[in-house]
């Protein structure tokens, strides 16, 4: 299963504009992949529209987030259907701080249909960190049934290890997201690993270079959510 699990849209507003649904869903089937999704900071609110477009295609497709705690570390949260992370997107857009966005300085926020049409502009800027500590963000996710991966563990900014000087072991992550397996942290080798692109521009969706074991007829939350918990193969490179 080729895959690549953190993508942003135009609804990020450090995303090229022409991140439209249709386009990142377009992209990722152009390159072969065969399962996506779309993780935009602290918002839900593109995956409708990206999910349409990705059934179209028959490209598999998970709605997540990428959301910033109250620490400033970048996790990507997972869900098994739209409702739950839209539901997870009204919860953290009540922890935002009412800060209004300036698209001339951090750029444009467009909520957008299946066709690319927008159909609205959100004004609170989503790339502030939330009030939802790192303690607390875990259970909000497993409520609604999703994945909690920590976003890029080694880059100073939104990374856990710069921003916490290690890994909490007691913190409640289904995997980590890096291009590396021998990081030194311990808590870390209990969890799965998985390279994704962080996208925010077309060309940088990942190419169909890694895969994960994951059957190819259930390109699907399910699959990766049993892959993480131990109950498939570990990351495989493409021979």
């Amino acid at each position: 299963m080729r895959c690549d699990l953190h993508i942003h849209s135009c609804l990020s507003p450090c995303a090229d504009e022409d991140m439209t649904p249709y386009n990142l869903v377009a992209m990722a089937a152009l390159k072969g992949l065969n399962l996506i999704a779309l993780t935009d900071h602290n918002s839900a609110r593109n995956c409708p529209a990206a999910a349409e477009v990705a059934a179209g295609m028959g490209l598999g497709f998970i709605p997540g987030m990428e959301v910033t705690t109250s620490e400033e570390i970048h996790v990507v949260c997972l869900f098994p259907s739209l409702d739950a992370a839209l539901d997870m997107d009204a919860l953290v857009y009540r922890h935002l701080p009412p800060i209004v966005n300036r698209p001339d300085i951090f750029g444009h926020q467009r909520v957008m249909d299946h066709q690319d049409g927008v159909l609205s502009e959100e004004p609170r800027l989503l790339i502030n960190a939330c009030t939802l500590s790192l303690t607390e963000l875990p259970r909000a996710v497993q409520k609604r049934g999703g994945l909690l991966i920590p976003a890029h563990v080694t880059r100073p900014s939104g990374g856990i290890l710069p921003i916490l000087g290690a890994f909490p072991a007691d913190l409640e992550a289904d995997g980590y997201e890096h291009h590396r397996s021998d990081l030194p942290d311990p808590a870390l080798k209990a969890l799965r690993r998985l390279h994704s692109s962080d996208a925010h521009r077309l060309p940088d969706i990942l190419e169909a270079d890694a895969a994960l074991p994951l059957p190819l007829c259930t390109p699907d939350f399910a699959g990766l959510r049993d892959f993480l918990r131990g109950r498939a193969m570990d990351l495989q490179a493409n021979p």
